[in-house]
């Protein structure tokens, strides 16, 4: 039997973006490696955010499809639309409102949610789905903390 994947939700995100930024620039100095999927729009405007997040501070990532193969190989952060493109890796970020396919490749998925409530409604469904799917998940409010 396969084991579940580890999902987190990290729910009422002011900027979802910056939130995003942090946690990429941990999983790189861990050495973490990471797919992040969502919207074009949303991956588009990680990719200039971790350009510009911070005046000395660079996370090296790629985006799948506007990268060289070599680079996105490379790259220990990887910005899919579609994470089954990408390698497999040990960490699924989704900026998404849809549960992301083939999130039960990776051994942990994050899902950053904002305090918008549509984005609220969006993430109460994908929690339902994964915990009917048999996988663990757990809840950080990052507002409360």
């Amino acid at each position: 039997m396969a084991v579940a994947t580890e999902v987190r939700f990290y729910v009422n995100l002011a900027d979802r973006l910056g939130y995003a930024c942090r946690l990429l620039r941990k999983a790189q100095g861990m050495g973490t490696p990471v797919v992040v999927t969502g919207e074009p729009p949303d991956l588009a405007a990680l990719d200039q955010a971790l350009w510009t997040f911070a005046p000395h501070d660079f996370v090296p990532h790629a985006v799948l499809g506007v990268a060289p193969s070599p680079v996105v190989a490379r790259s220990s952060i990887v910005l899919a639309a579609h994470p089954l493109a990408a390698e497999p890796r040990a960490l699924l970020v989704n900026l998404g409102g849809a549960v992301p396919e083939g999130f039960d490749q990776f051994a942990r998925l994050f899902e950053l949610v904002s305090a918008d409530a549509a984005d609220l409604a969006a993430a109460r469904d994908r929690w339902k789905h994964y915990k009917a799917q048999g996988h663990g998940v757990e809840k950080h409010d990052v507002l409360a903390s």
